[in-house]
């Protein structure tokens, strides 16, 4: 057994106490190993450890004791809110001196900023755009955390997070690696790649019962109990966890099906004030349906959670689970990635899930163990319960082998697509790791998908990707052989988009351009020839063409979209496949809806999406279009300025008319709109404008926010103003003293 108190032999005395005042008295047998085989001195590790078993702490305490020396790590975990969760828990070292960052946005920013803080955290994508940007401090790592590096088998995110190791392994040669992980059939083999220790346990510091409900019975592989009734099994069982004063997390295998079910389970327990206190902070958070549903769940201390909800509602709701509020939460598979969130029990009441192309098809093992390891909270329960629903004995028996007996399935490298070549190797050649093919070769050989199979597998996809940026005017080949980015590659490798992306986009604006120009010149001879410039929705349509766009998908009640591509079929850009035309079309339409102010509830109506879809869809079309302003600028494609204001109001959901007043925060594009509807339209107008009328308009506590903001704004400028005459003066005495020194 190892005591906290016997980390002193690494970590000062200050460090102990932190961790001792939290109620932390000694390690668990998983935990106690990791130390015992290196962990605090400097050994990589991969920890694959069943959910709860604190793999988290040992990454702490080894991003502290490398903090306490003034040495920096890096925390890379696979969702943003996963990140400010961790931001949230890691901020606890600020006592000890120890300054915590957080990133995960803004794809072409280098964020040098960063650099002053000892513990920083990323997701993969932002840890991969600051290499391929040249942020300075990421060559400077002592410690790498990899939360959640199963991922490494996503078709998405995998490819993004195996090049950000690889790129900070070569960059950083001593570089300590803990890769934080699910069991899974292949862990020493993941463990090689990354030169590490491995320790997999399945110990738990609260025993799992996992079982299967089946007419009425609840199966477990050492016994059964009986259930009240055999007629809905998920709502007995919800009623005797309930009875227990204990919490329960339901998994629904879609939003439609987690909806429902907490509506449903909202007639099971009465209203109580501190419950309709955090249903009003969800309804304070949007207008749509969505929002209102949740918030009248939530009064009744049942909730539901997916992708769909904005991130304030999710994390309202997550901490009410915490807080012991909301005591049932009907979720899709979403918030079993690497959120704490513990429960009493845990119901899968599907374990058939829909994908686009195969229908309905099972889960993985891996995916199922982290749903189940939910159940039991630390110190609260005396037990967890996880359980699937079986229709009958045969489907009891089937259940329990493949994934109550079953074995996590191995992961495997996805780095092998050519759209994943396609980005990663500009970014390897821009970023200097290769400066010729075989150095690419070279690199590749150090990749997980390179430890786990021959790469000469790659080398056709290869040199196609390589033939493709080259054809692009991405790279060239120099005097001496190296592969060479040219500007226009460096630029899309720093913007963070698919190189076919740029491709697409600089194609269709080049077009547009060379035939504006034509036309001047036919114009005078025959008017009715004349083309524009494009305009909002031929822009925002090229953005839904590229393969960064996540495109919405058309519905058998969408007969409306092939009136609006016919309404509108001379700002459409060209496209060959009319599927991909219709999906773009309503993709588009959605976005122009977004700047043209449509109601949020709207939106999610017409267009049967939830607000956090909106957003993301939103937030997608920002980076894209900032992308396009960006390379019209490099190739004076004349679309710069239009593109850059298309930005704003895609980040807004605003008219043209109300950027000026939207850089104010806390002004929304609601609040905005009834400014400029009262006559004030622009910030001149604002600071004129009597403060208790805004306080009418807006409310007294935004008020007082935003003649804060003014007031900072006024100091700001007065001090921008001295500091540029004080600049221009000290330039008037060195040219003054260069003239003296030229003199005779």
């Amino acid at each position: 057994m190892l005591e906290i108190k016997d980390l002193e032999r690494w970590l000062p005395h200050e460090a102990i106490k932190l961790y001792e005042d939290r109620g932390y008295k000694e390690l668990y047998p998983p935990q106690a190993e990791a130390v015992e085989r290196g962990l605090l001195e400097g050994e990589s590790m991969l920890l694959a450890l069943a959910t709860a078993s604190g793999k988290t702490f040992l990454a702490e305490l080894a991003m502290l004791k490398a903090a306490l020396q003034a040495k920096r790590s890096l925390y890379i975990v696979p969702l943003r809110a996963l990140a400010s969760e961790k931001y949230d828990s890691f901020c606890k070292f600020r006592d000890l001196g120890v300054s915590v960052g957080i990133s995960t946005g803004d794809f072409d920013k280098r964020d040098e900023r960063l650099g002053k803080n000892q513990i920083i955290i990323a997701t993969s994508e932002k840890a991969d755009s600051l290499m391929r940007n040249g942020a300075s401090w990421v060559r400077d790592l002592t410690v790498l955390v990899v939360d959640e590096i199963h991922l490494l088998n996503d078709v998405g995110r995998g490819p993004t997070l195996e090049m950000t190791i690889t790129k900070l392994r070569r960059l950083n040669p001593g570089l300590q690696v803990i890769g934080l992980s699910a069991t899974v059939a292949n862990s020493q083999e993941l463990a090689d790649w990354l030169d590490a220790e491995l320790v997999s346990s399945d110990w738990r510091p609260i025993s799992l019962r996992e079982g299967i409900i089946c007419q009425g019975r609840l199966v477990f592989s050492d016994g059964e109990a009986m259930l009240e009734t055999k007629k809905d099994e998920a709502l007995a069982l919800v009623k005797d966890t309930l009875s227990q004063a204990a919490q329960i997390l339901i998994f629904e295998n879609s939003r439609k099906n987690a909806e429902a079910s907490a509506t449903k389970l909202c007639e099971l327990i009465e209203k109580e004030p501190a419950t309709e206190a955090l249903s009003e902070s969800i309804l304070a958070t949007g207008e749509s349906e969505t929002c209102i549903r949740l918030a009248s769940c939530v009064s009744r201390g049942v909730a539901f959670h997916h992708a769909g909800l904005l991130p304030e509602q999710r994390k309202l709701v997550e901490q009410g689970f915490r807080d012991n509020k909301i005591k049932i939460i009907a979720s899709t598979p979403t918030l079993a990635a690497g959120l704490n969130l513990p429960a009493r029990r845990v119901l899968i009441k599907s374990y058939r899930r829909y994908e686009y192309g195969s229908g309905m098809v099972p889960i993985p093992v891996i995916e199922y163990r982290q749903m189940a390891g939910r159940a039991g909270r630390p110190g609260l329960d005396p037990y967890g319960e996880s359980f699937l629903i079986a229709k009958n004995d045969a489907e009891v028996l089937e259940l329990m082998e493949h994934y109550i007996k079953g074995t996590p399935e191995e992961i495997w490298s996805k780095l092998a697509s050519e759209s994943a070549l396609r980005t990663h190797m500009l970014s390897t050649i821009t970023a200097g790791f290769a400066k010729t093919e075989q150095e690419l070769k070279e690199f590749i050989a150090t990749t997980f998908y390179a430890h786990q199979q021959d790469p000469w597998h790659l080398d056709v996809t290869l040199e196609k990707v390589l033939v493709f940026l080259a054809d692009n005017d991405m790279i060239e080949d120099s005097s001496e052989g190296d592969l060479v980015p040219t500007r226009l590659g460096s630029l899309v490798s720093k913007l963070y988009i698919d190189p076919l992306s740029a491709v697409i986009m600089l194609e269709n604006l080049q077009s547009k351009t060379e035939n504006v120009n034509n036309d001047c010149i036919i114009n005078a001879r025959d008017p009715s020839m004349s083309k524009k410039r494009p305009n909002d929705l031929s822009l925002i349509h090229l953005l839904t063409m590229t393969p960064d766009m996540v495109l919405l998908y058309v519905q058998a009640a969408d007969g409306w979209v092939e009136e609006f591509i016919d309404r509108h079929q001379g700002e459409l850009n060209d496209e060959d496949n009319y599927d991909y035309l219709l999906r773009e079309a309503k993709t588009s339409a959605m976005l122009l809806d977004w700047i043209g102010e449509v109601k949020e509830e709207q939106i999610s109506d017409r267009y049967r999406i939830g607000p956090g879809d909106i957003r993301r869809s939103a937030e997608t079309a920002e980076w894209l279009m900032h992308s396009m302003a960006e390379l019209s600028k490099h190739l004076d494609l004349g679309i710069t300025f239009k593109a850059e204001q298309l930005a704003l109001r895609l980040h807004y959901g605003a008219g043209q008319d109300l950027l000026a007043l939207l850089n104010l925060k806390g002004i929304g594009r609601v609040r905005a709109r009834k400014l400029y509807l009262s006559g004030i339209t622009s910030i001149e107008k604002l600071k004129a404008v009597d403060p208790v009328e805004i306080a009418r308009l807006l409310g007294p506590k935004i008020a007082e926010k935003v003649f804060s903001q003014l007031k900072k704004s006024e100091r700001h400028e007065e001090y921008e103003w001295h500091d540029r005459k004080e600049r221009d003066l000290m330039q008037a005495h060195k040219e003054i003293n260069e003239v003296q020194e030229r003199l005779p």
